[in-house]
């Protein structure tokens, strides 16, 4: 098996989207947060580090060690994104035996239940990595996700499987620090050090945290634990499902000292669309 470290790289130019399919994924404002990187981290980073603290795909962490090459670059990668990463050669051979019995059939129709059978099929019987994040992005209707690959036959199948094979990201991690920590073990660590700068995209209130592997949801306990360590840089991550911002407006009015440590914020508002009916709003928040 072709490994991620013997992939072809292609150092020169940072990635602007997931190597692999993400929910939740920052290629709409990847070029808004480069610019506010640059805004908060001088020159090439000499002396900072920079704590993705909800790592997620990668894109983030990999984009600020691209642009700031002598900062030091932590990943909190609790999906196991490099795991996928690592074994997308077995993603793409299980893509072309979809691939063979998908493509004389309509694009984005319901599979009927016979050749929903034989993909299953397929797919049980795959001698390698089975990414089921990448597959239900072939299988399943726009936006629908599963949790685990026991979950796939419970749903209705449409054929939406990508046409080529996903390229090789050798460099892609490069010089990245890679944990795999709680937020409330990993922000402590650097809640004092300066120079060091707090990259924030948490899960939505009241969403499943698969980000942390676990059944459990990320609730308001959960939020306002994360709110305790947030100081000065941060770079916070929200949306209209997140109740990051209602939160702020709430801390101004009523906790002063919260205030003084994360108001005085500038808010960038970004439109993401989940599918063709379906979109909301993305916010960057951070404080320089």
């Amino acid at each position: 098996m072709e490994s991620l470290m013997e992939q072809p790289r292609k150092p020169n130019k940072p990635h602007s989207q997931s190597p692999l399919p993400f929910i939740g994924q920052k290629r709409q404002i990847i070029q808004a947060f480069r610019n506010t990187l640059d805004r908060i981290i001088p020159n090439d980073g000499q002396g900072w580090t920079v704590v993705d603290v909800f790592g997620g795909s990668g894109l983030l962490a990999h984009n600020a060690k691209h642009l700031k090459q002598k900062a030091r670059v932590i990943y909190n990668d609790f999906d196991n994104f490099s795991q996928r990463l690592y074994h997308i050669h077995d993603t793409n051979r299980l893509r072309q035996q979809l691939y063979a019995i998908l493509e004389p059939l309509p694009r984005a129709k319901r599979i009927d239940n016979n050749v929903k059978t034989q993909l299953l099929e397929i797919i049980q019987a795959f001698d390698g990595f089975v990414d089921y994040h990448s597959v239900s992005t072939w299988l399943l209707f726009s936006g629908k996700q599963i949790s685990h690959i026991d979950e796939l036959p419970k749903h209705e199948f449409y054929n939406t499987i990508r046409r080529s094979d996903y390229p090789m990201v050798g460099g892609y991690l490069d010089g990245l620090e890679i944990m795999s920590e709680s937020f409330e073990v990993l922000m402590p660590k650097f809640y004092h050090q300066g120079k060091t700068l707090f990259i924030l995209d948490p899960p939505s209130l009241h969403t499943k945290q698969e980000a942390y592997g676990l059944g459990e949801y990320f609730g308001m306990i959960q939020f306002l634990k994360l709110m305790k360590w947030i100081r000065p840089p941060y770079l916070f991550f929200s949306s209209t499902k997140s109740e990051f911002v209602s939160y702020l407006d709430y801390v101004k009015a009523h906790e002063p000292e919260t205030w003084e440590r994360v108001g005085d914020f500038e808010k960038l508002s970004f439109t993401a669309h989940v599918n063709n009916s379906s979109k909301y709003e993305d916010n960057m928040v951070f404080k320089i």
